[in-house]
């Protein structure tokens, strides 16, 4: 993991540090979507809240994660594929809460329905987040 991780540090021209790194290997052990609280809780008293939070802007500006929305206006970040670059992002999948157990999964193979807008509306990015019970609870 630790060699995938540099890799794709290099590949977006991003020194690679320990908070760095140690921010990916998080995101590539969740399960599913992650908040700035779950970051910082789950790295210790390693990295204080700047930290974590430049690290987070710095990879949503890169093409390495997204963000998704909630329903109480906070931000939760996900990896992106190997698609997404700097400045463009290409998730566009539905996102999907579980009202038990709290995870966020990006439902990669559910694409988003083209939506017609009125004359004169031009559309920058569409966010669909759903809700309900994922098959791990469903059981």
């Amino acid at each position: 993991m630790q060699k995938r991780i540099a890799e794709l540090l290099k590949k977006n021209q991003l020194s690679i540090t320990e908070s760095r790194k140690k921010i990916l290997e998080l995101f590539q052990s969740a399960n599913g979507a992650l908040a700035h609280a779950d970051i910082e809780k789950q790295s210790g008293e390693h990295f204080d809240r700047v930290t974590i939070y430049r690290t987070l802007q710095t990879f949503v500006e890169k093409g390495i994660i997204h963000t998704i929305p909630t329903a109480d206006n906070s931000v939760l970040y996900a990896l992106c594929k190997d698609e997404c670059s700097a400045g463009h992002h290409h998730d566009n999948h539905v996102h999907f809460i579980c009202d038990d157990c709290g995870t966020t999964y990006c439902l990669d193979h559910v694409d988003i329905p083209a939506i017609q807008l009125p004359i004169g509306f031009k559309a920058k990015q569409t966010d669909i987040v759903m809700s309900g019970v994922c098959k791990e609870c469903n059981v």
